[in-house]
């Protein structure tokens, strides 16, 4: 018999606002790391984005911590404002279930409003360069923190946050309790890891980030030099729901955009450069599917959760196999299936076959010529004008 959120030793409380969403069972990494949590050890979790979790962590951190109690007492660190908001709104319900408050700390919003929600809260979520403003500031103490998360830990250590984080953490109690959730735990995210943590319990879900063939399908697609933003539109063009496009920089995210307009293509651009205000609407746009094409650089696309994400194409490859994990982890989400597209050109051929073979992943570009333009692992060819698959109800399934 699987286990249940109860089984694991979930509060009634918390097991009712799940079930109020229509969670009733938990997803593998939840059954991994709930237990532990509850217990009070340290944890190191590798898993792919998409798992499950923010409930992973979510969950156990809302019934260790009483409403009576100093605040804040639990910290979730995330490399982006995207992530944070993300996470509240995925834990809010079941903070309000123990009668606990959660905020979200991140910039790009006025520091008052934000320093005195922080301040009540039970739960802060927080990007770090933001919370270290609010602590200088002396808006709120972290002396009292019991419970600290460092989520896709690997990215925020790549986005360079790795001081701050240093500095932050220096100031929480030397007795928490740390959870720390990556998609990797080898090099510089293993090192810190064990810095951090103290005698923690070590799980792997997922191994490498990927996902099984049956929930994502990766392609590699070869093409000329010219033909790029062509192949870009021809994929789009066929049967999908959503489509996520990677691109590396911010400019070249908004010259997609007008380019693909000029194709009869309409899309949305999500970058470092946009407001804070541009971003959300962007992305509330796309989710709810009045824009079916999000145009995003890395950074920017962290912490992106939308449902409905049935393609996610690269349209400049990812620099390592890391980012290729991240950014394909947009798709194939909580148990559904999805498509990773690469676009690849003479010049980008080796370093990609290169990077498919690290992750095991069928590439077939071997071989091919320069300015040959073929679907690799691809269904036969489709039509110029778009279908649109009917998109499922949206459903309450645990995010990461």
């Amino acid at each position: 018999m699987s286990a249940s959120f109860a089984m694991l030793g979930v509060s009634n409380a918390v097991c009712d606002a799940l079930e109020r969403r229509g969670v009733s069972a938990p997803f593998p990494v939840q059954e991994l790391v709930i237990g532990d949590v509850l217990a009070g050890r340290d944890v190191l979790v590798k898993s792919p984005t998409g798992s499950g979790k923010t409930l992973a962590f979510g969950v156990p951190i809302v019934d260790r911590i009483e409403a009576a109690g100093p605040r804040p007492a639990a910290l979730v660190l995330a490399p982006t404002r995207e992530l944070a908001t993300q996470i509240v709104e995925e834990l809010r319900d079941l903070a309000h279930s123990r009668a606990l408050r959660i905020t979200a700390v991140y910039g790009g919003v006025g520091l008052h409003k934000q320093s005195v929600d922080a301040a009540r809260s039970h739960i802060v979520v927080a990007t770090p360069g933001r919370l270290e403003d609010l602590l200088q500031r002396r808006a709120f103490s972290l002396a009292q923190i019991r419970i600290l998360v460092l989520d896709e830990a690997d990215r925020m250590l790549d986005m360079g946050f790795r001081p701050p984080v240093d500095r932050i953490v220096a100031r929480c109690p030397r007795d928490r309790q740390t959870l720390f959730f990556s998609a990797t735990l080898d090099g510089v995210a293993g090192k810190v890891a064990t810095a951090y943590t103290h005698a923690a319990v070590v799980h792997t879900h997922g191994g490498a980030g990927r996902r099984s063939p049956s929930e994502i399908e990766h392609r590699f697609v070869a093409i000329g030099g010219a033909d790029r933003v062509e192949a870009l539109v021809g994929e789009l063009s066929g049967e999908r729901e959503l489509a996520l496009v990677f691109v590396r920089t911010k400019r070249g995210a908004d010259r997609l955009v007008k380019r693909l307009d000029a194709h009869g293509v309409t899309a949305a651009a999500i970058h470092g450069n946009r407001s804070q205000r541009q971003r959300e609407q962007a992305l509330a746009r796309f989710e709810s599917g009045h824009v079916d094409t999000l145009v995003a650089t890395d950074i920017a696309a962290r912490g992106i959760d939308v449902e409905g994400i049935s393609h996610v194409i690269n349209f400049d490859p990812p620099a390592d196999h890391d980012t290729y994990i991240h950014r394909i982890g947009r798709t194939g989400r909580a148990g559904r299936t999805g498509v990773g597209i690469t676009l690849v050109a003479g010049p980008e051929r080796a370093a990609v076959a290169r990077l498919a073979g690290e992750l095991g992943i069928a590439h077939g570009l071997t071989g091919a010529a320069e300015g040959e333009r073929r679907r690799v692992e691809a269904g036969p060819g489709r039509p110029h004008q778009a279908r649109r698959r009917s998109r499922p109800r949206r459903h309450s399934a645990p995010r990461a």
